[in-house]
């Protein structure tokens, strides 16, 4: 993956003017806040090739660190990241990724968006050396995902992803959704389905599951959420109903780690995607895309510009 640079400026669409429990959930304060990550983005792939076998398909992907601003309770927010390329493992080979994620936790509704294309994979044993390189396999994936928070009240995503709100008690909140996935994956030789070189998929769905957050004591938190789902499809999104439809499982979890104090937030979050572009126990041909990211993060928070309005009094 070649070093790239990339600006995301959105403004969040996820307002709800439903009161919440302030026995439970408490927003901070201030209005402006600096968050700076350490992230890896990631595509792999796992393809069954028998009864037993499964072959892994790995990128070669260093870390980003980026920077972002946050206004007015994060109504919009300005990333900016740069990856470490000198972190590659050369003996790896040399992944080409774009990797756009968008993981939005609003009080009412979470959306995820996917825009991931990979060029470059490996595959190594179960020590961790280098079986096989494969420069040619290309992976592209395009998603998007959204849930509804039924104890939207009481149980904040926010205050486990974002850390601009405060958990105070645990509570825990049952989740419905769905997605809509299109995939496609080819190589000269490296990749076989089915005696192709190829494979293209086209899916949707619904899903369900639970979200948690514990508040261990007024400054720990950890929180972990499960949804798992049926989604069905067929190679291309024009051939849906003119062929066979396929139905696929799929599996989303969430954890995270965080520390909090009233003006600094620091945690560790993990996000993965589990979507299967070919699903049969049959012929044991099965095809499984894994994405998502894991992220460190620290987060400063402000009321105001005061701090520059400090910074100024000291050069008068």
């Amino acid at each position: 993956m070649k070093p790239y640079f990339f600006l995301l400026f959105f403004f969040m669409t996820s307002f709800s003017w439903a009161q919440r429990d302030s026995t439970y959930i408490r927003p901070y304060e201030h209005n402006f806040s600096v968050r700076t990550y350490l992230a890896v983005n990631f595509l792999s792939m796992e393809q069954q090739t028998g009864t037993e076998e499964y072959k892994k398909f790995m990128p070669n992907n260093p870390p980003n660190i980026g920077l972002g601003f946050s206004m007015n309770n994060t109504i919009v927010n300005v990333s900016y990241g740069q990856g470490f390329n000198f972190m590659r493992d050369k003996e790896k080979g040399k992944t080409k990724a774009l990797d756009l994620q968008i993981h939005n936790y609003g009080k009412k509704f979470t959306f995820d968006i996917f825009i991931q294309r990979y060029r470059g994979f490996y595959a190594e044993d179960e020590s961790g050396n280098v079986l096989a390189l494969y420069p040619d396999l290309k992976i592209r994936q395009y998603g998007a995902y959204g849930q509804y928070i039924f104890n939207n009240k009481k149980f904040s995503y926010r205050a486990a992803f974002n850390q601009n709100e405060k958990q105070l008690k645990s509570a825990g909140s049952f989740l419905i959704g769905g997605g809509v996935y299109f995939s496609k994956i080819e190589s000269d030789s490296s990749f076989v389905h089915k005696k192709r070189n190829s494979l293209h998929n086209f899916q949707f769905g619904v899903s369900g599951g639970y979200a948690y957050l514990w508040a261990i004591n007024k400054k720990w938190f950890a929180s972990i959420s499960t949804t798992v789902g049926v989604n069905i499809g067929s190679e291309k999104f024009n051939t849906f109903g003119k062929e066979k439809i396929e139905v696929y499982p799929t599996l989303f979890p969430r954890v995270a780690l965080g520390y909090d104090t009233e003006n600094w937030s620091a945690g560790l979050s993990f996000v993965s995607n589990t979507v299967f572009s070919a699903f049969s126990d049959n012929e044991h041909s099965n095809v499984s895309l894994f994405s998502g990211n894991f992220k460190l993060s620290y987060i400063r928070r402000f009321d105001s510009f005061d701090f520059l309005k400090k910074k100024k009094k000291q050069i008068d």
